[in-house]
């Protein structure tokens, strides 16, 4: 039996096990995560020890530096972000590429202006899931210039 309840995985995060083992995304509700520092919403699957996600980031939108205790890979389905890890250098991540976020590394992910971004999560349990902005505040999300 899955130990993972719903008042446990969330608002609007389907959970693994007890019968639940098949998913589609797309006839998934869908909710949005780190409200308080970036736009990102899609949906979200749970069991004991991790959770997975298809989520889409709107075109220039994205998260503020932030910070979680989770581990986590996103794997980009379909367009452009522009990605920044701990101290290392802005790079563009096209559809394709796998990132991988080291747990407590603080990071921010922005869509290109060219088009939304669609991208596949998975991150441990180790924490609660959503992450805090580094600066400490919840002032929303990253908007660039004319979005």
């Amino acid at each position: 039996m899955n130990e993972t309840t719903l008042e446990e995985a969330g608002k609007g995060v389907h959970v693994a096990g007890d019968g639940n083992f098949l998913f589609n995304f797309d006839q998934l509700a869908k909710t949005t995560s780190g409200a308080g520092y970036s736009r990102t919403f899609g949906s979200a699957v749970q069991g004991k020890r991790m959770q997975v996600s298809l989520r889409l980031k709107p075109r220039g939108t994205g998260s503020r530096l932030h910070t979680h205790k989770n581990e986590q890979f996103n794997w980009i389905v379909k367009g452009t972000l522009r990605v920044k890890i701990g101290d290392g250098e802005e790079v563009l991540a096209p559809a394709g590429t796998l990132i991988y976020v080291p747990a407590s590394m603080p990071h921010t992910m922005i869509a290109t202006s060219g088009e939304d971004v669609l991208f596949f999560v998975c991150k441990d349990m180790a924490d609660r899931i959503y992450g805090v902005a580094v600066d400490g505040s919840n002032s929303g999300t990253h908007h660039e210039p004319g979005f």
